[in-house]
């Protein structure tokens, strides 16, 4: 039973970082894993890193597994496309009214669902969702933002959104012609311990459609009212929390990172009580609902659920695995044999694991390395969820569920934007890689625990994460530096004394690309350039920050890269704006006193992240005094 899954995970290997911010696997030696008897993974703060001047390139076995497709087309199954990693759409757009939408209810359809519609709070069992419609009660309610991107991957007419009826429809006032509205069961470890049953509490799918380019995407509605997952909660959300998850959503996926998104977001027009701080305060504020938009919001908790339950509810695994490979995994179907997918775990024929014989490895393997390449993601923009739970993990590796997140500013590795999560900091910036280490092991266990994935295989996929999240964070980090191959000690000391200064690290990497490469540049004049992010230093850091300029200066100079190709270069991967929770928090203001430009506002300006945009400097600057204040750099998990 996961239930009695110890908090912590166990294996062999050694994995060692260049900082507690820069990770690296050893290779030589295997991860190991046991049932229900885990102990933490460490990622070490040693600086003993393999391969300090090798070329950087980026190894993925999910996609030689899609080159394995029998299929002439590797995307398409029943005639309906995977857009998990594809948000591409049509030269020649379609535009449809909502009546027009092109719905296919698969997850209803083909998974046993909830005997029961009622949204009484309840454990719901043998069942992967419960039939049950938007509930909130709302008075003339209005939209504050939307998506015309979003908009587009539906096939939406953007003429839709000025229809008076759209707000009484996307707060779940009125039915959507076409929906098939449920919510979703589901487990998770919170915090490292099992919770048992938690499921869509406030999240309520309005259904599947499938768009011109045969794209599938699942529409859903958070804040719209009880479910039989509720628990003891009221099902809604607030306004401050659902502007930050759609100005997020969106931002992230303009920064190209694999992401939910968010179609539009409108208030209820009634007020919901919180405690912001689980402090015995709460007050009233505004109500609102964000319609959240994925291929699936599938979770690992989706299947731990099941495997918990134990030997009734096992053959669920099963079943829900296969659904999940059949639409959003297509190309693991019908593998072909392949010596190049077979791999040596250790001595002898009964040690190699061949991904083409068993597609549960196969996927196995590809959500490991999709989780491994989101989160090198994170750490190179200086994101952190803040509650990477296992149900709050995509199945898809999409990033999903934005809480208390927060983009860096000052740089600290120790960092969480989390109040829940300040006495351990187990989810602080640092930490992430190896959380997603220990949530891939619980998935890895589900899996082993239905009998769909043998030891070896599970442990495989747990190496591919370590290799997949380095391979990923080196060739990020090189890019953003601007360097011709990957050089640990260069990156090893500059994170070091970008955590000692406490540097901002948006603007600095944005700034480093106007340096140039110019070893005769005198010592008194090498910090000119970044004299904008180092502030306040004296001489003692004035010095260790010359000598770095001065040793990145000579790296750079050995590449023969011009400086106009290298700023670039640099400036294409190193965004010039992020959403630094100030931001949200300005807009927020404005729009609890019902004035939503700036919501709109700090949406255009995120939508081109690494433009300059004249004009709109404003909100590429360092935090305002306030921005420090609970409630703004942190936030605690009520919403």
């Amino acid at each position: 039973m996961l239930s009695h899954i110890s908090a912590s995970l166990s294996h062999t290997s050694s994995l060692t970082a260049t900082t507690a911010f820069s990770l690296r696997p050893s290779l030589t030696s295997r991860f190991r894993i046991q049932p229900f008897n885990y102990r933490k993974p460490r990622f070490s703060s040693a600086a003993s890193m393999d391969g300090t001047s090798s070329p950087v390139s980026v190894d993925s076995i999910s996609e030689d597994l899609k080159n394995q497709r029998l299929e002439k087309d590797t995307h398409v199954v029943d005639g309906v496309r995977n857009a998990a990693n594809s948000d591409n759409t049509t030269p020649n757009r379609v535009n449809l009214k909502l009546e027009e939408l092109k719905w296919d209810h698969s997850f209803v359809r083909e998974l046993p669902g909830d005997p029961r519609t009622d949204s009484i709070p309840r454990e719901v069992l043998h069942s992967c969702y419960t039939r049950v419609s938007p509930s909130a009660e709302v008075d003339n309610p209005q939209l504050v933002a939307w998506s015309d991107s979003v908009a587009e991957l539906l096939d939406l007419d953007a003429r839709e959104f000025e229809r008076p009826d759209f707000p009484q429809i996307f707060s779940g006032a009125s039915s959507l012609f076409g929906g098939m509205s449920y919510a979703q069961c589901y487990g998770g470890h919170q915090f490292g311990m099992w919770a048992g049953q938690l499921g869509d509490g406030r999240a309520i799918t309005l259904g599947e459609l499938v768009n011109s380019s045969g794209h599938r995407w699942e529409l859903q509605l958070k804040g719209a009212g009880k479910t039989p997952y509720s628990r003891f909660a009221d099902g809604l959300a607030v306004l401050r929390s659902s502007i930050r998850e759609f100005l997020c959503s969106e931002a992230m996926h303009f920064l190209g990172i694999p992401t939910t998104h968010a179609l539009c977001l409108v208030t209820t027009g009634k007020c919901v009580t919180r405690d912001m701080f689980y402090d015995g305060n709460p007050k009233d504020e505004p109500g609102a609902v964000v319609c959240r938009v994925a291929p699936s919001f599938l979770r690992f908790g989706s299947y731990q659920i099941h495997a918990s339950r134990g030997k009734e509810d096992l053959g669920l695994v099963r079943t829900l695995a296969d659904y999940t490979i059949r639409h959003h995994f297509p190309h693991l179907e019908n593998l072909s044999k392949s010596d190049s997918l077979s791999f040596s775990t250790g001595e002898g024929d009964d040690s190699v694991v061949d991904l083409t014989s068993n597609k549960y490895a196969a996927w196995a393997v590809e959500v490991a390395e999709r989780t491994a390449s989101l989160i090198a993601k994170w750490q190179g923009v200086g994101f952190t969820h803040g509650v990477l739970n296992t149900d709050n993990m995509s199945a898809l590796g999409l990033t999903i569920d934005y809480g208390p997140f927060g983009f860096l500013d000052a740089f600290d590795p120790s960092y969480t934007p989390n109040t829940t999560d300040l006495p351990g900091r187990r989810y602080c910036f640092a930490n992430q890689p190896d959380i997603g280490l220990w949530n891939i092991a619980q998935f890895a266990t589900t899996l082993s625990t239905a009998q769909l994935i043998n030891e070896k295989e599970s442990n495989y996929a747990m190496e591919r994460y370590g290799t997949k999240f380095m391979d990923e964070y080196q060739a990020i980090m090189t890019k953003k530096l601007g360097l011709s191959k990957y050089n640990k000690q260069l990156i090893s000391d500059l994170l070091k004394n970008m955590a000692v200064d406490k540097v901002d690290y948006t603007n600095f990497f944005r700034l480093l690309s106007n340096l140039k490469a110019d070893p005769t540049i005198q010592d008194d004049e090498l910090l000119v350039t970044l004299k904008a992010v180092l502030l306040d230093i004296g001489k003692e850091r004035k010095d260790a920050w010359t000598n770095w300029v001065k040793s990145y200066i000579q790296e750079l100079s050995a590449s023969g890269i011009s400086d106009e190709e290298r700023k670039k270069s640099m400036d294409s991967v190193n965004p010039r704006y992020i959403l630094r929770n100030y931001l949200c928090q300005s807009a927020i203001d404005a729009a609890e006193q019902g004035d939503f430009e700036e919501v709109r506002r700090v949406l255009k300006v995120m939508s081109r992240p690494y433009d300059e945009q004249p004009g709109m400097e404003k909100y590429a600057r360092l935090p305002p005094a306030w921005a420090y204040r609970p409630g703004v750099c942190m936030l605690s998990c009520s919403s």
